[in-house]
């Protein structure tokens, strides 16, 4: 019997033992994780890294060549939030995420559309804005064009930025066009004003812009745009810390009013265009 009773009382020991060193490396692991978040290393560095590529009006250079435009009042707000400085790194839409697994910047805010095939590489935050795909033709090219189908034909020339989404649009409504991919916006939207092309697909409302600078050259085929895509902020998987306090922080500002004041101002007017001209 005392024999049981020792034999039980050892086995009560052990498992409190081994239950006690469970506990203390799991809260230790813990603190680890939270110690390695993105947001934890931001506040210890003091500044924020964006990485983000320039397209008006969400990211573009003023007359001084500082850095204006949606995302950059989003990026601004946020390190301000924070408590720390903002740090902008343009990068190449192509490259934009492996730039971001690599550690060259701490999230993407640069109006990335949230897709299935990127989240299988980065996390995604809830949207913070909604953004949808237009389309901007060439006059003499495209005469009569009116709608989706009419540039769904194998002579038809459409001019993407690498890497967009764009280029899913176009392979989607348009598969029978030649798609010409071009690193720079501004390369793809210069193929069009030269003729070398029949239409642009960019986001809204950088075509509808362009239509409206080039008037004698361009036109909008579409009234509307043909998608409707959600924008979140892209990070490194595996920090759901960091994906926690953006996620909040886009639920406080939208809630404010401050989002939707901010995209009405460079989405809605045009009263920063003093600002690049």
């Amino acid at each position: 019997m005392k024999i049981r009773s020792l034999l039980l009382y050892t086995a009560v020991v052990t498992a409190l033992v081994i239950c006690t060193a469970g506990v203390a490396f799991a809260g230790k692991v813990q603190q680890q994780l939270i110690a390695e978040s993105t947001v934890e290393q931001v506040l210890k560095r003091g500044v924020l890294r964006v990485g983000m590529s320039t397209f008006v009006p969400w990211a573009m250079k003023d007359k001084t060549g500082k850095l204006i435009g949606f995302e950059i009042d989003v990026a601004t707000r946020l390190a301000r939030d924070m408590g720390v400085k903002v740090d902008f790194i343009p990068t190449k839409w192509a490259g934009i995420i492996p730039a971001l697994l690599t550690g060259k910047f701490d999230v993407i805010i640069g109006g990335m559309g949230v897709l299935p095939k990127r989240n299988l590489k980065v996390n995604f935050t809830i949207p913070y804005d909604v953004t949808g795909m237009s389309i901007v033709a060439h006059k003499e090219l495209a005469a009569g064009f009116n709608s989706l189908e009419d540039f769904n034909r194998p002579h038809v020339v459409i001019s993407v930025r690498l890497g967009s989404t764009a280029v899913a649009a176009a392979k989607k409504f348009m598969p029978k066009a030649q798609l010409r991919k071009f690193d720079d916006e501004s390369q793809a939207y210069q193929e069009l004003i030269n003729g070398e092309a029949h239409a642009v697909i960019g986001s809204a409302p950088m075509p509808t812009f362009q239509a409206l600078k080039y008037p004698e050259k361009l036109f909008l085929p579409l009234k509307e745009t043909f998608t409707k895509e959600p924008i979140g902020f892209a990070l490194r998987k595996g920090d759901f810390d960091t994906l926690n306090f953006f996620n909040n922080w886009i639920n406080v500002v939208r809630a404010e009013g401050w989002l939707k004041e901010r995209k009405h101002y460079w989405f809605g007017t045009k009263d920063w265009e003093h600002m690049i001209k």
